[in-house]
């Protein structure tokens, strides 16, 4: 009955008719049973009422409830089936993330790389409707996992990113160049980069603002991301004895390249200096690139009468067999 409506709602108002009937009922009963006023009923007391004239009251029970069962009927239920047809107006990303050496510095916990490892894979989690691509770099860029909406797939290939996988070396250019390659041929309605590093450009063939040029040819809007603390930050490095000790180095951050880069292609430069803003700077980017879903809702109603008149059939007839039969000498 929980996805059951009805068409007529208001006749349902008649069920209340039920409970004055049998208020009724009982009222004429009591009105019409003959008395005899007795000094003593000891006289009466083995003897026992016969089950045939109690059960003569099944009779209206079963005519109450085959009226009941009309006044459901003939409120129309309808039973709904429903189901929807959504269409979304994709956007799709790319996450260009630096891999250099300088990502190992421990200034986010564990390290900058893996803090931005764990944050990515929740705002991968929090975009489920999106086509969203892999790229990373250091000296070189490639391409980790082109654009698709097998989160799972991304997931996993992105846990297998590491340093060292590429020649070391900050190319800036090269990653955000190879990340609007994967992109220039998509037909979404927004195309985004997202990209992160903690460093200078120091390698690769494309400077970083030829690359935003080529980005703003192809309509791709970039979201320029700092990592690192303010001042220095503690690296691991071996000392001679191969032992890993902790060094503090200069956060070094090319904040104006990363700032131009995002203002010539219409998008935002953030800082993070701890895993803490890291997570809120792409909470921000998150709520400036939403999918637009269009939800249009189907409904196929049945009607759920039919039964109703049958249960209300079945008591009538039940009322009069047993009328005309086992209760015929006594009603």
């Amino acid at each position: 009955m929980a996805d059951i409506e009805f068409a007529y709602k208001y006749l349902l108002w008649l069920l209340l008719v039920l409970p004055i009937i049998t208020a009724w009922y009982i009222y004429r009963l009591k009105k019409s049973t003959p008395t005899v006023k007795l000094s003593t009923l000891s006289y009466f007391s083995g003897l026992k009422t016969e089950s045939k004239t109690t059960l003569r009251h099944s009779l209206v029970i079963f005519r109450l409830l085959a009226l009941g069962s009309l006044i459901v009927a003939f409120a129309r239920p309808q039973s709904s089936a429903s189901w929807q047809d959504i269409s979304t107006e994709g956007i799709d990303i790319i996450m260009s993330i630096d891999i250099s050496g300088s990502m190992l510095a421990q200034d986010f916990k564990p390290d900058r790389l893996e803090a931005s490892k764990e944050v990515a894979l929740e705002f991968i989690e929090d975009r489920p409707n999106d086509r969203i691509g892999l790229v990373v770099y250091a000296g070189e860029s490639f391409t980790q996992c082109p654009l698709t909406t097998d989160h799972a797939v991304l997931k996993n290939l992105f846990g297998d990113i590491q340093n060292g996988m590429i020649e070391d070396g900050t190319a800036i250019g090269l990653g955000l160049a190879n990340a609007v390659n994967r992109l220039k041929d998509s037909d979404a309605k927004s195309k985004v980069v997202i990209l992160l590093t903690d460093g200078v450009n120091t390698a690769g063939t494309i400077p970083p603002l030829t690359a935003a040029e080529i980005a703003k040819t192809f309509g791709v809007r970039v979201y320029t991301i700092g990592v690192g603390t303010n001042g220095k930050a503690p690296f691991p490095m071996r000392n001679q004895f191969g032992q890993i000790q902790m060094q503090a180095i200069d956060v070094n951050i090319d904040e104006n390249t990363l700032i131009e880069i995002a203002e010539m292609t219409d998008g935002r430069y953030f800082r993070a200096t701890d895993k803490q803003k890291l997570k809120e700077v792409y909470q921000q980017i998150d709520k400036l690139e939403k999918s637009k879903i269009n939800v249009t809702e189907f409904r196929k109603k049945s009607e759920e009468f039919k039964p109703w008149v049958f249960i209300a059939l079945l008591f009538l007839i039940a009322e009069f067999i047993l009328r005309n039969t086992w209760f015929k000498s006594i009603v």
